[in-house]
């Protein structure tokens, strides 16, 4: 059950990062720039972050968001192309 937790709750930051860079996930799916099988390949990898909390922080209503993301996340060279791309 932990891992199931564990996947629940690294999605939900994956997402959150995605949102407070202004990427939809499902809307660049749709266009064709992302893939549903990378989707769960960033939740895997944001599962293996040794910093979930300080993402978790800043994602939190209130937090400071983020601009760009940060040079610990395993997903950065992910959502750097997913900005650049048109949706």
């Amino acid at each position: 059950m932990r891992e199931h937790s564990t996947l629940k709750t690294h999605a939900a930051l994956f997402d959150g990062m995605s949102q407070t860079l202004g990427l939809d996930l499902q809307e660049k799916a749709i266009a064709g720039h992302l893939q549903f099988d990378e989707i769960s390949e960033a939740v895997l990898r944001c599962s293996r972050c040794a910093h979930p909390d300080q993402c978790s922080a800043r994602l939190a209503p209130g937090g400071a968001g983020f601009e760009a993301a940060p040079d610990y996340c395993r997903n950065r060279d992910l959502l750097a192309y997913l900005q650049e791309e048109p949706a």
